[in-house]
């Protein structure tokens, strides 16, 4: 007799991770259902599509016009609210895939935990922002890796046992700049031109500064509990191997596959299973290379910059975060250059770092933290545009 279908919720429906996961429930109706669907409300004719197409019953905008989605999803439960994503996670189910960009998703993250569903996190900020919350809400198994690398970590953890790991090392193709010389010159449009991923602009732009590394490193800190002092990062253009963990006696256990987000979102979903034939896989009847080289750290000081914020812990990561993602809108924006973006970051945590080291206690701890580091950005931002 056949399983029943897995019952899925999305938040962040109409963004990269949300676009591609429905993508992958449409090819394998027999396996998932959809429940409910939150978005932004930036795109309602996406979402509206979405909703008939996978026959919704509760659809949620943070914003948004009551009437247009209610004339074109008639018997379909409408919540707008800026607490819509929050409501909506709360909606008992098999997976609640959280695919929102930014620490807006932290609430949605830890309301999912509470009523008990699995949680297929795309959303790396939630733990990022406030991991020992979400640590502390989660129970064994109820967190599941959606980013490429943490997945990997995932599978390739599977081979030893927990005392048997020395490290694991995280891969970063070093986007589209890694050789470039000058990097104060790079523009929006060449930033968000990722050379083997096809992402959101915020998630790309982090890429291109490896923002989006220093946040992996503290996700992977929280997702597996492993030491910052064992989590490295590696340089790999070609976006082959996700990650790699290195076990006490010597060897290394990679998870390899084409650099397409179909494949993690496929095993968050159908987890601890894999759902065949989720992607093509490598082609082994034409040559390839494989290279590996290490962080230039000066060029691109983000990583390290990360690490020393999640090792103080507290709300120091938070602030990292909060102050990146005021940078980058600055940066998209056009109000900063390129190489602005990391130098406010570390100038928020230089200007702060003595308010953001103690324990976070709640929620609210969380946004004291971000709305003064995000605070301090814009005035350096506004700063910086007068020069």
């Amino acid at each position: 007799m056949a399983a029943a279908p897995r019952s899925v919720v999305i938040l962040g429906s109409t963004g990269s991770i949300g676009t591609q996961a429905l993508a992958l429930i449409a090819r394998n109706r027999a396996q998932f259902t959809v429940s409910a669907l939150a978005a932004g409300g930036e795109n309602p004719p996406l979402l509206i599509e979405q909703a008939k197409r996978f026959d919704v019953a509760i659809v949620g905008v943070a914003k948004g016009d009551r009437k247009v989605l209610q004339d074109a999803l008639p018997g379909v439960e409408i919540i707008i609210s800026e607490n819509a994503a929050e409501e909506i996670a709360a909606i008992p189910t098999d997976v609640t895939l959280n695919a929102m960009t930014g620490s807006i998703g932290l609430k949605p993250t830890l309301a999912a935990l509470k009523i008990g569903n699995n949680v297929a996190l795309a959303n790396k900020e939630s733990l990022v922002a406030g991991g020992p919350l979400v640590v502390a809400a989660a129970k064994p198994g109820q967190l599941i890796a959606v980013d490429s690398e943490h997945s990997a970590l995932a599978q390739a953890m599977r081979s030893g046992a927990r005392s048997e790991i020395a490290r694991v090392i995280l891969t970063a193709s070093g986007g589209p700049f890694r050789v470039r010389e000058d990097l104060s010159s790079v523009s929006v449009d060449e930033a968000l031109n990722h050379p083997t991923w096809n992402m959101g602009p915020v998630v790309t732009i982090n890429s291109a500064t490896l923002v989006n590394k220093g946040l992996e490193i503290i996700e992977a800190h929280f997702l597996f509990d492993i030491p910052y002092s064992k989590i490295d990062a590696v340089i790999h253009p070609q976006s082959i191997v996700h990650s790699m963990v290195e076990f006490t006696d010597g060897s290394v256990i990679a998870q390899a596959s084409p650099p397409d987000m179909t494949l993690p979102i496929s095993l968050a979903l159908n987890w601890p299973e894999r759902l065949a034939g989720a992607i093509t896989p490598l082609q082994w009847g034409t040559s390839q290379r494989w290279e590996f080289a290490p962080v230039d750290t000066l060029r691109f000081p983000a990583i390290d910059l990360a690490r020393r914020c999640g090792e103080v812990g507290g709300g120091a990561p938070a602030a990292f975060n909060a102050a990146n993602e005021e940078a980058v809108a600055a940066f998209i924006s056009k109000e900063i250059s390129f190489t602005d973006i990391v130098e406010i970051v570390d100038g928020v945590l230089s200007q702060i770092g003595g308010e953001v080291s103690a324990e976070l206690r709640d929620v609210h701890d969380v946004s004291a933290v971000e709305e003064n580091a995000r605070r301090v950005a814009r005035n350096m931002v506004i700063r910086r545009g007068r020069h």
